[in-house]
């Protein structure tokens, strides 16, 4: 019998995964099913841009993984049950139940409210290209002169309102951090983005934690009211809420708690990658939500089962960090170099030529979706019994 291996959620962690294990192990023994509910290869990494009106190359999965061996099942995924070793999901044929051998679980994340009063009802998000879309639609419809307010400092802040001031040069543009304005960059690269966004007009209030959201303004908490006609939150990303639903041991922002193969600790047949692992990197601390770890982290599980079903040798590497990649719109860009540990160090690398690193790096990340081995040759490796049956078995303490 093959051995099932189902894959959830076709992003940049997910897609990796089940195109990589593909590679490392003989079609006739395993049966790989990437479920995700939407037809495309969502590029995230891009939501800034088919925000603020640019169009993005269409990516279908059905193209990206034709002649794979790879079966992509387009569903939404409603539960999982671990101790039944099955998934729920719902398609357009109604709902249904998929069973698994193993499971790699990247359902990803979405965005963040924190439960600040407001935000759910009046604030435009850009973690999906659901709100992408609806930011998008909302922007053609601003008369000049009115006012965008994005509200959090981090990269996907600093990105989205660079982009719209870029394209709407017409509109104020203001951005609300909590702390100082690229606290978490070097010198050099907090001096080049206060460059940037002075020279494109945008309006940093800092140290203005934002505690309410209405329709046409939001409010801090030292009482300011800042006028918004469009609010766009970007303070953080939440998991999905599916594995907090599940037996699965899970942290209490319902991440998945991994090993060092990314497989989790209370369920040896399921692995997770991406947003949904709490994965632990250099200096033990987590690493961040990002495309820059969970990528070679959906490497290194896809690696691990591979190794595990095959009775092969297991995958011995620390998932570090290298640079940051910070977009300013399209003709400027921000490479901030870090420590292993996600430390700013001095060296940065700045103006046009960062925009095309920055460029060439989200062109690389879909490129390795479609070539998860990266154009290495690959040999397919045999499944066999004894190591399948191991692989479900949970390691002694």
């Amino acid at each position: 019998m093959q051995h099932r291996i189902i894959v959830l959620g076709a992003g940049y962690t997910g897609a990796s995964a089940a195109g990589r294990l593909a590679k490392r192990l003989r079609g006739e023994d395993v049966a790989i099913t990437l479920v995700n509910a939407e037809p495309d290869f969502v590029e995230r990494v891009r939501m800034h841009q088919l925000a603020a009106g640019q169009d993005l190359t269409p990516r279908p999965l059905s193209e990206m993984f034709a002649g794979t061996g790879v079966e992509v099942r387009l569903a939404k995924v409603t539960g999982v049950d671990v101790e039944r070793r099955t998934v729920a999901v719902a398609d357009a044929n109604g709902p249904g139940e998929l069973g698994y051998d193993t499971l790699v679980y990247a359902l990803g994340s979405g965005w963040n409210a924190e439960g600040v009063p407001g935000a759910a009802e009046h604030a435009y998000e850009i973690a999906g290209r659901a709100g992408a879309l609806r930011l998008r639609e909302r922007l053609a419809r601003l008369d000049a002169g009115q006012s965008v307010v994005v509200v959090g400092g981090g990269l996907t802040g600093v990105e989205i309102a660079t982009e719209i001031a870029e394209a709407r040069p017409d509109l104020d543009v203001a951005l609300a951090a909590r702390d100082a304005l690229g606290d978490w960059l070097s010198p050099k690269g907090r001096a080049h983005l206060r460059k940037v966004f002075g020279r494109l007009g945008i309006t940093a209030h800092e140290h203005a934690a934002v505690t309410g959201v209405e329709a046409d303004r939001v409010t801090t908490a030292d009482g300011q009211a800042i006028p918004a006609a469009v609010t766009v939150w970007t303070t953080g990303f939440a998991v999905h809420p599916i594995a907090q639903a599940t037996a699965l041991e899970v942290t209490g922002t319902g991440q998945i708690v991994v090993d060092g193969t990314l497989r989790s600790v209370s369920h040896p047949d399921v692995y997770a990658v991406g947003d949904a692992a709490m994965v632990m990197g250099p200096g033990d601390k987590p690493l961040r939500m990002s495309c820059a770890s969970g990528v070679p982290g959906a490497w290194q599980a896809a690696d691990a089962i591979a190794a595990r079903l095959t009775g092969g040798k297991l995958p011995n590497g620390t998932i570090r960090y290298f640079n940051q990649c910070i977009s300013l719109g399209r003709k400027e860009g921000l490479i901030q170099f870090v420590t292993a540990d996600d430390r700013a160090v001095g060296a940065a690398l700045t103006g046009r030529l960062a925009a095309v690193y920055k460029e060439l790096v989200c062109k690389a990340a879909a490129w390795g979706v479609a070539n998860p081995t990266l154009g290495m040759p690959t040999r397919r490796r045999r499944v066999t019994q004894r190591a399948a049956a191991r692989s479900s078995v949970k390691a002694p303490a």
